[in-house]
This record gives C-alpha cells, sequence and structure tokens, in this order.
C-alpha cells in the first residue's frame, strides 16, 4: 500500500501547470525519464553486458536488434521492476557522444498484483483520472485483448491508452494470468505503467 500512495503522489506532483505541454519527457519512473541518457543511471560497462545478453529476444520483428530491452529490478524505490528500451547503437563508431548512444526511448514501471486484479483496477483508475487532469486534451481509450504470452486464451490485459499527438503514448495496464499458467512460468501479474516514444512504438508493430 505505500508503494501505491507513493505512486500516486508523484503523479500529483507531475501535475503542475507546467506539465500541460503534451510532453511525455515531463515524465519519470524511479527518476528516469524520456530522452535521458541511460549512463546517468548505469555504467557504460554494464550497458554493454545487457546489451550484449539481450540480443534477439524480438526475433519476430522485422529488425529484432535495431533496440534493446534492458530490465532493472534493484535498489528500486516506487516498482518492482523498471523496463527500458534504448537504440542499439553500442557499435557505432560514427556516433561520439555516448548520451546520443544511450537514449531512454521507452520507460515501464510495474508493480506487483498478485492474485488482486480488481485491486490493480482500482488504482490504475485512480492513476488515469490524475492524468487526465494533467493533459486534459489528450485523447484516451479503454480496451481489454488476450495476453499473447499465454496460448489458452485464459489470461488478459485491461488497458488505458493516452495517444500524444505526437504519436506518443501512456499506457495504463492490468495484467491478469491464468493462475497455473502463472505459477508454471514463475511470472508476476499486476499494474504496468508504460510511457513510450512513437519510434518504439513503430518498431514494436512491424
Amino acid at each position: 500500500m505505500k508503494k501505491l500512495l507513493v505512486i500516486l503522489f508523484s503523479f500529483f506532483l507531475l501535475s503542475s501547470p507546467s506539465v500541460f505541454a503534451e510532453d511525455i519527457s515531463d515524465f519519470s519512473i524511479e527518476g528516469m525519464s524520456i530522452g535521458d541518457s541511460l549512463l546517468d543511471y548505469m555504467t557504460e560497462e554494464k550497458i554493454l553486458e545487457k546489451i550484449e545478453k539481450n540480443k534477439g529476444r524480438f526475433q519476430y520483428l522485422n529488425e529484432p536488434n535495431k533496440y534493446i530491452q534492458i530490465s532493472l529490478i534493484k535498489n528500486l524505490g516506487i516498482y518492482d521492476r523498471v523496463i527500458i528500451f534504448i537504440k542499439n547503437n553500442s557499435s557505432n563508431l560514427y556516433i561520439s557522444d555516448k548520451n546520443e548512444k544511450y537514449t531512454i526511448l521507452s520507460i515501464t514501471g510495474a508493480i506487483d498484483f498478485i492474485k488482486d486484479h480488481d485491486g490493480c483496477i482500482q488504482k490504475r483508475d485512480e492513476i488515469k483520472a490524475i492524468v487526465s487532469n494533467m493533459f486534459p486534451g489528450i485523447d484516451n481509450w479503454e480496451g481489454k485483448s488476450n495476453y499473447r504470452s499465454d496460448p489458452s486464451g485464459e489470461s488478459f490485459l485491461e488497458v488505458i491508452e493516452f495517444l500524444f499527438p505526437s504519436g506518443a503514448e501512456i499506457e495504463l495496464q492490468c495484467l491478469n494470468i491464468e493462475e497455473s499458467f502463472r505459477i508454471q512460468k514463475n511470472w508476476a501479474e499486476g499494474l504496468r505503467i508504460v510511457i513510450d516514444t512513437k519510434e518504439i512504438i513503430e518498431w514494436l508493430n512491424n
């Protein structure tokens, strides 16, 4: 409960008048924002290690290694996990600016609600109200879909999505995984707050 109160307070702090600029970089998750350099949070040695480890994770895409997913699970304050995407420029010798190499293009913060989907929905809807007040001109829609990783079709996502004119999106997701499948895979379920640039969205959809 303490984590949930902190996250809601964090969103309230972002609702100052200066934030009404339709700029997703005003959001932060564990202090990280879109456009930041990952070097502010990890050493280059660690980044390169994770890039090598995570290559090929998206083989079903047309350009599977164009971007790299990096997960952070230690020493976090509010979230149980943070997942980010950066462009895979690690071997590009023509980019001399390390900050440009490791620019954060997507951030996801996850808070677990194990066997508590109703609790997840309640907190997601509270956050929706706060984000709606922050960006009153931004369209949003709600939907429900099967969770593709579960072939049984018994697991599902309930999503609220805010669509920005730039093509960026903020998603508030509640994931409910069928219990026997979740235990088999040792996966977590619950609330995800996803901040995506247009660049990442188009890559994931290609």
